[in-house]
């Protein structure tokens, strides 16, 4: 008999990515199955233990662990008391499937820096999250898990690159309410995503979605004091909601929209 689960399960508006979902199970054990895509885990409580391949294997918080497309795995709880996970799973393109033999072979990476880039990216991936966020940190995490899998793995070089870094916040800066999408830009100079995150956060010291929230909220701050209510302000600055406005405001105001404008 199963015992009760807490599952959430969505569908990010991020280009590679075609389900998030984060789990809590107690004595429930996964049969034999598949996925079309990667399965990218995280084990936040208790231990997981697994056969991939019919080769035995374990998930803890020690590890990340990558399940590739196609290859049968099961999934049970190590400890009594279950286990919580966070899971993405990824387009099979994204590492493509030349690299499925390898993640057969290793599917765990004991790399905290992996970890922690992860788990970055599950928070940018609520529903009211900034586009342009989620998929800068992707690009980061599909970059190591690269590296890993080709046996590659090396720390980041510092990327000067003025000219671009230039370029993508003149763009920002005619997108702002549209915002831009991070491989199109990256297609559009000629480098890769990112080249283009790094680059940008070298020569203007604040990553690319950062600087785009930060004018958003100057854009919505003069709305605000041109007496704009706080709800149309939201959508009109580039914000899916106000509460999404609201959440960015406080953070960079301590303060509240409607008590922005009230102070005028």
């Amino acid at each position: 008999m199963t015992g009760p689960a807490e599952v959430v399960a969505w569908r990010p508006r991020v280009p590679g990515l075609t389900e998030v979902l984060h789990a809590r199970f107690t004595d429930h054990a996964y049969p034999s199955h598949t996925h079309d895509g990667w399965t990218l885990l995280l084990v936040d409580d208790g231990a997981v233990r697994y056969d991939l391949d019919r080769h035995a294997h374990g998930a803890s918080r020690d590890v990340v662990t990558l399940l590739p497309p196609g290859v049968p795995h099961d999934g049970r709880s190590q400890f009594p008391g279950g286990f919580r996970k966070r899971v993405l799973y990824l387009e099979p393109a994204v590492l493509g499937a030349d690299r499925v033999g390898h993640a057969v072979d290793r599917p765990e990476f004991a790399d905290r820096e992996l970890r922690d880039r992860v788990s970055r990216l599950h928070g940018a991936l609520t529903p009211r999250a900034e586009a342009l966020e989620a998929q800068s940190r992707l690009a980061i995490v599909v970059e190591r898990l690269v590296q890993h899998l080709d046996s590659t793995v090396v720390p980041a070089a510092p990327v000067r690159n003025a000219r671009v870094a230039d370029a993508l916040r003149e763009l920002l800066d005619a997108c702002v309410v549209d915002g831009v999408d991070l491989a199109v830009a990256a297609a559009r100079f000629r480098v890769s995503p990112t080249h283009l995150v790094r680059a940008f956060t070298r020569r203007h010291g604040v990553s690319p979605h950062r600087y785009l929230t930060g004018r958003r909220i100057d854009l919505a701050r003069r709305l605000l004091l041109d007496g704009v209510p706080a709800a149309e302000v939201a959508t009109a600055a580039g914000f899916y909601d106000q509460a999404h406005l609201t959440r960015h405001f406080r953070r960079m105001l301590a303060t509240t929209p409607a008590a922005y404008a009230r102070s005028a």
